[in-house]
């Protein structure tokens, strides 16, 4: 039998609608009991050198000890989405999830590793981390 989450469900506004672009907004719900680490990994993170213009790809993953609340995943894709566009050295690419992320949840801790496709044989891995 299924559980009625509507309670925490009423407020993600992005789980609910059909969204056809890239969303600015992390959405959250409560954190069950006994949880003590959320991973997240994509290996389609997308972005564009801010010098050159050319695209850069990478792996992510996230994760973090949540304190009260957790992090709802498609919001964080749509979220992710929204660098598509945008310039960013991959360094601050982790840096700026990791920072998103931990304002949004307050977690005990939250780690972002960014590693980025080579480019002119070269591989860059890049970690961000944010603790309480």
């Amino acid at each position: 039998m299924m559980k009625d989450n509507s309670d925490y469900t009423k407020d993600l506004s992005v789980l609910r609608s059909k969204v056809s672009e890239p969303v600015d907004k992390l959405e959250t719900f409560p954190a069950p009991k006994n949880i003590s680490i959320v991973k997240f990994f994509t290996d389609e993170l997308t972005s564009l050198c801010p010098i050159t213009g050319q695209p850069d790809f990478g792996k992510l993953t996230i994760e973090y000890e949540p304190n009260k609340l957790c992090l709802e995943s498609k919001s964080l894709k749509l979220y992710l989405w929204t660098f598509r566009e945008e310039g960013h050295f991959c360094e601050a690419l982790a840096s700026e999830i990791a920072q998103k992320i931990f304002n949004t949840l307050k977690p005990k801790w939250v780690k972002v590793t960014n590693q980025q496709s080579k480019r002119g044989g070269i591989e860059t891995t890049a970690v961000g981390y944010f603790e309480e």
